[in-house]
């Protein structure tokens, strides 16, 4: 259930909320909007019409809805107003700029990262991707430069002004990964380890979660539950394809999947045409039509190389590439009520 505090609730009446809450066993989630607080209450009460009653009647209550949908305190029933997750450098996904996160698939070294985050930083990313750790296919494919990858990750990024996102793969790694970053991907493969999403609801730092390639929406918003129930508030969701009978793209990507959640969920949503695709043809077409249809940004795979990447090279992005997809992307976005974030000023 959800319990809607008044306007002007005091914390005493707050308190007075939270403390029944565990006096009964159960669990309080409690998220601070800009108009309302509204507490989560997860649980199993034996009665819950007499509990509906019982939180009515306290001082500062508003109302006491009850939730029937499986995912609770991620959907719109909990929480009205949509979610915005905040990173350092400006970078917002869910406000009125976009979150653009830009970089190649691996990480492969410093000077192919530095070159990377100064061209998309000038194009106008706000956030710099790249993988430390790769989960891949084959155990004998490049498997990422680890801890070293991170601080690659990290020098570039500071060096031009963006914020870095990448992905953890293990539950002994979230510690170190969230040292370096500052928005903790969890891959398609891990969106159902439940141990991985506890761990990175544990670590306070905000958590971008992909589509699994076989998930349902729903698995997908039950995936985030896991992420916010651990007490991380500050969850971004990502469709990046789910796997189709076609073998002509890798992927499907489903950008009906974007407004349809935006409906379900108040978290915010953004695209991954580069997954999505797998064809670097088709990334650019992708990423309009996703900004179109109301994503809160988008990450792509760019290299300076493509012909020479680790991984992923048919689906990046060469520099130049990119910067023409910003220039078209500000278009479509304005169309739409929304903006790019400004170039950033280059490297000293």
């Amino acid at each position: 259930m959800i319990i809607v505090m008044r306007p002007q609730a005091a914390e005493t009446e707050l308190a007075a909320v939270t403390a029944l809450i565990a006096a009964l066993e159960l669990t309080a989630h409690v998220s601070k909007g800009a108009e309302r607080t509204i507490v989560g209450v997860v649980g199993a009460p034996a009665d819950k019409e007499t509990l509906l009653a019982q939180f009515a009647q306290l001082d500062g209550v508003e109302s006491v809805v009850p939730i029937s949908r499986s995912y609770k305190l991620v959907s719109r029933e909990a929480r009205r107003e949509r979610t915005v997750v905040r990173l350092p450098q400006g970078v917002s996904f869910g406000g009125e700029t976009l979150a653009i996160c830009a970089g190649p698939c691996s990480v492969e070294s410093r000077e192919q990262l530095e070159t990377t985050a100064a061209a998309v930083a000038r194009a106008g990313a706000n956030v710099l991707r790249g993988g430390a750790f790769k989960p891949r296919t084959s155990p004998y494919a490049f498997q990422g430069l680890g801890e070293e990858g991170l601080k690659y990750l990290r020098e570039a990024a500071d060096r031009n002004g963006l914020a870095v996102v990448t992905e953890v793969l293990d539950t002994r790694d979230v510690e170190l990964v969230a040292r370096y970053s500052d928005l903790l991907q969890i891959g398609a493969r891990n969106m159902q380890n439940f141990a991985l999403l506890r761990e990175a609801g544990g670590a306070r730092k905000p958590v971008l979660l992909k589509r699994g390639i076989a998930a349902t929406i729903e698995e997908w918003l039950m995936a985030a539950e896991y992420v916010y129930a651990a007490g991380n508030h500050e969850v971004v969701l990502c469709e990046r394809g789910i796997r189709s009978y076609d073998p002509q793209t890798r992927n499907l990507l489903d950008l009906a999947a974007v407004p349809l959640v935006q409906g379900l969920s108040h978290l915010p949503v953004i695209v991954d045409p580069s997954h999505g695709t797998g064809i670097r043809a088709l990334v650019a077409p992708m990423s309009l039509a996703a900004v179109a249809a109301g994503a809160d940004g988008l990450i792509v795979e760019v290299h300076p190389n493509p012909a020479a990447a680790f991984s992923d090279g048919p689906q990046s992005l060469t520099l130049p590439n990119f910067a023409e997809l910003t220039a078209r992307l500000r278009v479509v976005a304005a169309a739409v009520g929304r903006s790019l974030p400004e170039p950033a000023a280059a490297a000293v």
